[in-house]
């Protein structure tokens, strides 16, 4: 008698089952405390706390879409509506019945992600275990990227001592990193890598992918957030050089816009307009603040109208292609990219235009002002001729309409064979879902049927069944 796969399975479905059963009773606790202990007044009490996220989400708007008093204004009522709600809960004797009923959601909530990122399929990208070594790498690297990382971890020197030709930008020049490239290319180069910020990562990564080359990258940049996706060591650039002597290979996918490739995203709307001002240079805050309100309230800027595979995004304020979607681990649903090789691009649109569409925003992505959707092409139309784009977070200007494609594992990307790796992505809490794990269906046995000689139903029978 053989167990293995098949038992570890079963183990695997109890766990998930037992987990959703427990965030279900903690739930149910949470009500219960309510109940128990406020009585009437813990309608009252959940009233307090979901009012109160709602106005401090509207006063956040009014704060970035006003100026002078109204906009201080906004900020105080941010700050002192949910010190509001605990004062009134202290009056009445009720912080700890709050405090109690709150964690024990929370917890449920983290218990309920972790029965449902259990039943995910496999989040990892594949790994190509032994690949060809190179034998003329060839390093682009910005000594000013990040801050100055590839003087201060001595990165030339090592990667040379790697047999690797390094290329290193020069102080305030205007170089064409995709050009330097294409020339490495055609002078025998059989891998490219970059030292440097997302931009330059993405442009030399679109070279790599065009003539087939591996593509190394070195978290030499301020945020790294495509190496931070890839799984990369952010704190020690010199350890992805490993990558060279003792690296796997993964396919993952690159974005394109108006004929130019991303690593990470494509951003238009306001974010996009702010980036693209001269002072913004200089002073970020203060610029960002200073424009904002007329952003908001479509005093400036192109109006903007998408289409995400024929599906219409109208007048969005702001809007994000990704390369591959981002988890949902905050309110935008912005987190990490566990996988960047689903062959599709990740859009999120946002129109806020008053304090009660922002104060729905809570309700996440039910919310009326936000869509979070995926495609494999985005066309961006406007107003205006040209409109500024933010692509890996350079402000570049492109002409009407922009359209961002998709192409699906172009890109050959060798890593360490040792790195830190991501964390397994967490589910998005889906009560439905939920309910499901924690009582699956079983096979109903049809009037009239020979029991053990049951055939299956048709497809529309058994999507009835398993709708709760």
């Amino acid at each position: 008698m053989t167990s293995g796969p098949a038992s570890t399975s079963a183990r695997t479905d109890a766990s998930q089952r037992w987990l959703a059963r427990l965030s279900f009773l903690l739930v149910g606790l949470a009500i219960v405390t309510l109940v128990v202990f406020a009585g009437l007044r813990s309608v009252v009490m959940a009233g307090l706390g979901i009012a109160a996220a709602a106005v401090s989400l509207a006063a956040a708007y009014w704060f970035l879409s006003h100026r002078g008093f109204m906009r201080w204004l906004g900020l105080v009522v941010f700050a002192l509506s949910p010190v509001a709600v605990i004062v009134i809960y202290v009056f009445a004797a009720l912080l700890w019945v709050a405090v109690l009923s709150a964690a024990l959601w929370l917890i449920a909530a983290v218990i309920a992600r972790l029965a449902l990122t259990a039943g995910q399929p496999d989040w990892r990208m594949p790994e190509q275990v032994d690949p060809p070594p190179a034998q003329r790498p060839f390093l682009i690297m910005n000594p000013m990227s990040g801050g100055g990382k590839v003087p201060k971890f001595d990165l030339k020197a090592k990667a040379e001592a790697l047999g690797a030709t390094v290329f290193l930008l020069d102080r305030g020049s205007i170089v064409d990193v995709a050009a330097v490239a294409e020339q490495a290319v055609a002078r025998g180069a059989d891998l490219l890598g970059v030292a440097g910020g997302d931009g330059t990562q993405g442009l030399v990564a679109g070279v790599a992918a065009k003539y087939g080359v591996p593509f190394v990258v070195i978290t030499a940049g301020t945020r790294n957030h495509f190496a931070a996706d890839l799984g990369l060591d952010r704190d020690d650039p010199a350890a992805c050089l490993d990558a060279l002597s003792d690296g796997v290979e993964l396919r993952v996918d690159l974005g394109v816009i108006g004929g130019r490739t991303f690593v990470n995203n494509a951003s238009f709307g306001a974010y996009a307009e702010v980036v693209d001002a001269p002072a913004y240079r200089s002073d970020k805050a203060a610029t960002t603040l200073d424009m904002l309100p007329d952003l908001l309230h479509g005093q400036r800027g192109s109006q903007l109208h998408a289409q995400a595979d024929g599906r219409a995004i109208d007048a969005p304020q702001a809007l994000l292609v990704a390369n591959n979607p981002y988890g949902t681990g905050d309110l935008a649903g912005l987190s990490r990219r566990a996988r960047l090789d689903a062959g599709v691009l990740g859009v999120v649109g946002i129109r806020v235009s008053s304090s009660r569409q922002a104060a729905g925003l809570f309700r996440g992505s039910h919310a009326t002002g936000a869509i979070r959707l995926t495609a494999r092409k985005v066309a961006v139309t406007a107003d205006t001729a040209d409109i500024p784009v933010g692509v890996d977070g350079e402000a570049v200007s492109m002409a009407v309409p922009v359209e961002c494609t998709i192409l699906a594992g172009a890109l050959r990307v060798r890593v360490p064979r040792t790195r830190p790796g991501i964390r397994r992505p967490k589910a998005a809490v889906n009560w439905a879902e939920l309910r499901r794990v924690a009582a699956p269906s079983r096979p109903r046995l049809g009037r009239g049927r020979t029991r053990g000689l049951t055939p299956s139903p048709p497809a529309a029978e058994s999507e009835r069944e398993m709708t709760p």
